[in-house]
């Protein structure tokens, strides 16, 4: 059985490739058709080059990014609101847009904590994809957005308790907090080993964030091979108001 198309809505450049590069190489080596919308940063910036290559690499299509700023760098987009800060029913309507366009059966986002540390983005991301889900299958919202479209099932990528692992010193050591979901709320474990090689080599061409001593990826950067092999092999979902007879995810091929 083929695995379905897939629309993956990140905060950041990086986002993808951290939190669901193995699915993402995984449904594009199946032949799906896969894409990743991104929140922030603006076309032109230095990290719209690394996302351009970090798809290249996951077989996702070419960046689609929203523009808004960075929630703590502002002129990450020059002239441009803060995500946090843009008005809720315009992220919604451009994320609604890319759905209709991209015509996806599953949307993938961040999970409602914000993904591990809670950054702002991360949650407002959620948000607005959440609303987005639900209204780009209704023809009277966002009408000029394209053609209605209903996606089957939206799943946020997230962390079980059991999960976290060497993830939890890693952020701790840093400062940054360890929110994570009980293992019950968990709807599919999916192992990307297959695709790790891919999944590191997306993560490494965000250059600008493995340079640094802070971000995750500079901090994966640091851990022997097998470590941080144990840290990025398994991907989390939680699925949401499923509206198609998929059996958990096993169009993620669990």
């Amino acid at each position: 059985m083929p695995l379905p198309n897939l629309l993956a809505v990140f905060a950041h450049p990086d986002d993808e490739s951290l939190l669901a590069g193995g699915v993402l190489a995984q449904h594009a080596a199946a032949g799906a058709a896969t894409a990743v919308v991104t929140a922030t940063w603006a076309p032109d910036s230095h990290r719209a080059g690394e996302l351009a290559d970090a798809l290249a690499i996951l077989e996702a299509g070419k960046p689609r990014m929203l523009g808004f700023a960075d929630a703590r760098i502002p002129d990450s987009a020059p002239g441009r609101p803060r995500l946090c800060d843009a008005p809720l029913d315009e992220v919604v309507g451009r994320i609604v847009e890319h759905i209709r366009t991209v015509q996806p059966q599953l949307v993938v986002t961040h999970d409602a904590y914000g993904q591990l540390t809670g950054h702002p983005d991360h949650i407002r991301t959620h948000q607005a994809t959440v609303l987005a889900f639900h209204a780009a299958g209704l023809e009277h919202r966002y009408p000029d957005a394209g053609a209605p479209w209903e996606p089957e099932a939206l799943y946020t990528a997230t962390h079980p308790h059991s999960g976290v692992g060497e993830l939890g010193p890693l952020l701790a050591r840093v400062g940054k907090k360890v929110l994570s979901v009980p293992d019950e709320h968990i709807t599919a474990t999916v192992d990307v080993s297959g695709w790790l090689e891919q999944k590191w080599a997306a993560i490494q061409a965000h250059q600008s964030e493995t340079a640094r001593d802070r971000s995750l990826p500079g901090l994966l950067t640091g851990l022997p091979t097998q470590d941080r092999a144990q840290v990025l092999r398994t991907e989390w979902f939680i699925r949401h108001d499923v509206r198609s007879t998929y059996n958990g995810l096993s169009e993620l091929a669990c």
